[in-house]
């Protein structure tokens, strides 16, 4: 079968014409650039007229600036957007895609009437099909929360799936999503008519114009060199598509943008002898690879294949994109998967294969944002094929953040300030993209992990944890330990385990977590994000009080949980600061912060010399000891008393650990149990591992792994950065109150919009809960990103979830909000509200009751802590 359909399609016959017809354009959308001379200045320079740099351009003129100019190197759209499919699919695993891909379909679908351009838009909805149980346990979390975001979508049948789309055969499936709203179009034609709008509202496009390099002068853009001469601007917007990383590294001062292409294979066929109708549904099969559109009465399928081809990791570059050598060998099993789903197409004429690059990042989401290194030069890039989907609510974000200094919802995950340097080798960049494009559609269970690109960055004790069983996890390049395996546990079924219920690691953790609470565990925690700052002066502290909520001015050795706040007092980081003596401070903030807080820091710290910020990240290994024998395995190795008479509570000393001196001990855990934290300096860290592993043998000490700091954190009530708490959530809607000093004689960053909501009130509120009817061995568990009911209500979401080994129960973390049931809109949440309500958390469309709590469950717990205990932090973990 498949050989007939190969020998028809390796005749020679004339090009389809489709990909190499003119870019059809108003007069108004783009200058001939041979004609009419670049300006001298503007206020923003946009490099790439696809549909990234046209929607740009869009919302920016559409929010009042008028000084913009974007640059194509070749036409308009016949880069990669040219080659789109032209998919637009909602359903998305993260919540801020979801809501970026439901704003582009809403804004394409008003845009031909807009413009008066024909864009193709046509609503024919998706079918998402599963051919496993597993596979539609997935299904039914994203169908649950697009249902909560007001996108409608349902889980139907394998029956009603041949009622909606007769040609497909459904005998393999056991369910399917259809979103009745997504939609096709042109993609190449929504971005001209993007480019068309934004040209009406005075942007200035030039085409055939290429970008040489950014020109930046001090840290900030002030112009753009291309070869038809220099623009002076203050802003740089980079959607230059595959070649945004080359552009990146062009600049003076390169600007790190991780992503890489490869070729991605699709077919397009001749008419049905019966034409499909326009509005067929679009079909996902991920089980199959495989994705299928109405092309003209025919098909368009392609999908993502498990062994893809990387490309142009030369940097090679190329005016305008063309189709790249046909490989039918290459597609073959996506041809199978085709005509398995779709039989009736085994004698259909195949027109051409088509071969386009494709961008793909790290970690499968694309990148936004400011430099961390340049200010005024923004990115938008890596679309991991999504790019028709996502690129009217990426426009729309990024367009906010340059006008407002921040977009309208929280897009942490697409931040470009998630990655650092480490993550943009070629090679990296290579074997990581060969990983990803398989992983769009491959069944992602909870806590999965890449393997590409491991064992970047590690602790000085890796390799001993590693044979004393230690199974890892990777956050920000850095290897950490999820738990460790004991010698009696099969290594290999336990890796390859993945589920959405009850997890094989289970025991392993729920003895870790014993041990932890009874006797004595170490968990390496070298990871974390440490800076040290000092002065000459005073220069440090005030630097420090006006960047910080909390007050910093406290006696020599001890430790403040404060919050780094914006202007609206949301959560730019969540560390612990040492004062390590009159001028000099040590901060710890979570893993991925490395990059985004030393951004934020050296954009609001004086440029005086005296002051010195230094990432000390790599020059300490970080050992947690919890458990209430720590005090004694740190008694014996220091020859120091240890008790909290002696060393109280968020106490920072340097002391001597068995040989090693000058090792930093806290007297924290980030979890709420009592311990410390030991920050050792790199060369001494074997040594003091080995230690502490030995006299600790006499008091039950184990290693344990972040999986049991999860679970310990969690049913203590604490936050995580970057999961519960964002730049949106502020200390007053989380309960951190008391890490606020409102009147600590200084003003600072965040001061005024935490007064104002004071008195206002919160509209939002950190909640915990513990779920009640939910069997743990049978039942769905629970992760983040789970609808909240509150009286049968939607009231929001969780943000993370652990087993409590404690109080038997699963506990689940979220924000609580109060929608009118009248108008929608929010209003003031208040304990009363929370406290009177009946909750549900919905797990992939099953509502478990559940009890809501405000303050953790601290009298169920073993150890009995003081006020001060309770209230360690815990964003760490992470």
């Amino acid at each position: 079968m498949f050989y007939r359909l190969l020998s028809i399609v390796r005749q020679p016959r004339a090009s389809p014409g489709w990909q190499n017809r003119p870019s059809t354009r108003s007069s108004a959308s783009a200058a001939e650039a041979h004609s009419v001379p670049l300006p001298a200045q503007a206020q923003v320079v946009i490099c790439g007229g696809g549909i990234m740099g046209t929607s740009v351009a869009y919302h920016l003129s559409k929010l009042g600036w008028k000084d913009i100019v974007l640059l194509e190197q070749g036409r308009l759209a016949a880069g990669s957007t040219r080659f789109c499919a032209g998919i637009l699919s909602t359903a998305r695993h993260l919540t801020i895609e979801q809501k970026m891909a439901d704003y582009s379909n809403k804004l394409y679908h008003q845009l031909e009437q807009e413009t008066g351009i024909q864009t193709g838009y046509v609503r024919t909805g998706s079918l998402s099909l599963a051919q496993t149980q597993d596979r539609l346990i997935s299904l039914k979390r994203i169908n649950s929360r697009l249902n909560v975001m007001g996108i409608p979508s349902e889980i139907i049948s394998p029956k009603r799936v041949a009622e909606l789309h007769p040609l497909l055969n459904v005998h393999d499936l056991v369910g399917a999503m259809h979103v009745p709203e997504d939609a096709v179009m042109s993609s190449a034609d929504v971005a001209l008519a993007l480019a068309s709008a934004a040209s009406q509202n005075n942007v200035q496009i030039y085409d055939r114009t290429a970008v040489l390099h950014v020109i930046v002068k001090k840290g900030q853009v002030t112009g753009v060199e291309t070869d038809k001469g220099q623009i002076d601007c203050q802003y740089f917007v980079n959607c230059a598509g595959q070649w945004a990383y080359e552009l990146g590294l062009s600049n003076e001062e390169p600007v790190s943008i991780p992503l890489h292409a490869c070729e991605h294979f699709y077919l397009l066929t001749r008419p049905l002898e019966t034409p499909l109708q326009s509005n067929t549904p679009t079909v996902v099969d991920p089980d199959g690879r495989i994705y299928i559109r109405n092309w003209q009465g025919g098909i368009l399928s392609g999908g993502f294949e498990r062994n893809p081809k990387p490309i142009f990791t030369e940097g090679k570059n190329q005016l305008e994109i063309h189709s790249l050598q046909e490989d039918w060998d290459h597609f073959e099993p996506l041809l199978s998967s085709l005509l398995r789903r779709m039989p009736e197409l085994e004698a259909l004429e195949i027109m051409k294969l088509v071969n386009c690059p494709e961008t793909f990042t790290p970690d499968m989401r694309c990148v936004m944002g400011e430099s961390p290194t340049v200010q005024g030069y923004f990115v938008l890039a890596g679309m991991n094929s999504a790019g028709l989907s996502f690129g009217g609510g990426a426009g729309k974000y990024l367009a906010e953040w340059m006008v407002y200094g921040y977009p309208s919802e929280n897009v942490w995950d697409l931040d470009l300030k998630r990655f650092g340097a480490l993550q943009s080798s070629r090679t990296f960049l290579r074997h990581r993209v060969m990983e990803v494009m398989p992983l769009l559609y491959d069944l992602k269970v909870p806590r999965w992990d890449f393997q590409t690109g491991r064992q970047l960055r590690t602790s000085p004790l890796y390799d001993r944890l590693d044979a004393q069983g230690a199974r890892w996890m990777e956050k920000h390049g850095f290897e950490r330990p999820k738990y460790f395996v004991p010698p009696d546990k099969d290594l290999l079924t336990l890796e390859q385990s993945k589920t959405f219920y009850k997890p094989d690691w289970f025991d392993i953790v729920e003895s870790e977590v014993k041990c932890c609470k009874e006797a004595v565990c170490v968990i390496d925690m070298s990871s974390f994000t440490k800076f040290e700052i000092t002065s000459t002066g005073d220069q440090a502290l005030e630097t420090l009080q006006y960047l910080f909520s909390n007050d910093l001015d406290v006696p020599v050795g001890l430790i403040v949980h404060t919050g780094m706040l914006n202007e609206n007092g949301g959560y730019e980081n969540d560390c612990s600061i040492a004062r390590l003596n009159k001028r000099s401070f040590f901060m710890i903030s979570p893993t991925d912060q490395q990059v985004h807080c030393w951004s934020w820091l050296k954009k609001h710290m004086p440029t005086d010399s005296s002051l010195i910020l230094e990432d000390v990240s790599w020059k300490y290994t970080a050992l947690n000891l919890i458990g209430p024998r720590a005090v004694d395995v740190l008694s014996e190795l220091s020859y120091a008393p240890m008790t909290p008479d002696h060393f109280p509570s968020l106490f920072c000393k340097e002391m001597s650990v068995g040989y090693a001196n000058g090792i930093r001990v806290m007297s924290m855990t980030h979890t709420g149990e009592p311990g410390f934290m030991l920050y050792i300096p790199i060369e001494y860290a074997l040594h003091v591992y080995n230690e502490v592993m030995s006299v600790g043998q006499k008091y039950g000490i184990r290693n344990a792994g972040y999986y049991a700091l999860r679970s310990l954190r969690i049913e203590k009530f604490f936050a995580f950065w970057g999961q519960d708490l964002n730049t949106y959530t502020t200390p007053l809607e989380c309960g951190r109150e008391f890490r606020v000093k409102l009147e600590k004689g200084m003003d600072f960053i965040g001061r005024d919009a935490l007064l104002q909501q004071k008195q206002n009130g919160v509209y939002k509120r950190f909640t915990m809960f513990i779920l009640d009817d939910h069997d743990t061995d049978l039942d769905l568990w629970p992760w983040w990103g789970e609808p909240i009911y509150r009286n049968g209500q939607y009231v929001g979401k969780t943000t993370s979830s652990a087993y409590s080994f404690t109080l038997e129960r699963h506990v689940c973390l979220g924000f609580v909000h109060n929608f009118s049931e009248d108008t929608g809109e929010e209003q003031v949440v208040t304990p009363d509200f929370i406290n009177r309500g009946e909750y549900e958390i919905d797990i992939a469309g099953h509502r478990f009751q559940a009890k809501a709590k405000l303050y953790p469950f601290s009298s169920l717990f073993t150890h009995k802590r003081r006020k001060e205990d309770m209230e360690l932090s815990d964003f760490h973990g992470k």
